[in-house]
């Protein structure tokens, strides 16, 4: 499973893709972006592989996660891949603004790996989620 992460934040990086790995998700790659545009330009790449999820924070300086959300549609970037939200703002009006421009969900800051794996395993055709016992 091929992910991008996109966080301003180094540290929030590392956060999400640790989570990630101990949700028990079979990650095989794990791309970096410090915000929208580099994002949009590591999709833009001619050799860039096929990514099976991205994960974006909203609030980023520069171009934000929901702008990256927008352009990345417009631009037709990474067509199918389910995206994330990750973010620290629980508001309605974001909420609704992510998911009109193609969000898949989203996760409030702070998470756990159960958390990721909840949210993010019913986005992946080849993910199985652990039944209740």
């Amino acid at each position: 499973m091929r992910v991008l992460i996109v966080d301003d934040s180094a540290v929030m990086r590392k956060v999400v893709e640790r989570a990630l790995r101990q949700s028990g998700l079979p990650i095989t790659a794990v791309l970096q972006a410090n915000d929208g545009q580099q994002a949009l330009d590591l999709l833009r790449e001619p050799t860039q592989e096929p990514l099976d999820l991205i994960l974006t924070d909203i609030n980023m300086p520069g171009l934000g996660g929901l702008d990256f959300l927008e352009q990345r549609n417009q631009q037709s970037l990474a067509p199918g891949t389910p995206v994330v939200m990750i973010t620290t703002e629980g508001s309605e009006a974001l909420v609704h603004r992510a998911i009109a421009a193609g969000a898949k969900g989203y996760i409030c800051k702070p998470f756990t790996a159960e958390q990721i794996r909840a949210r993010v395993c019913p986005l992946l055709p080849t993910c199985t989620t652990p039944t209740a016992a």
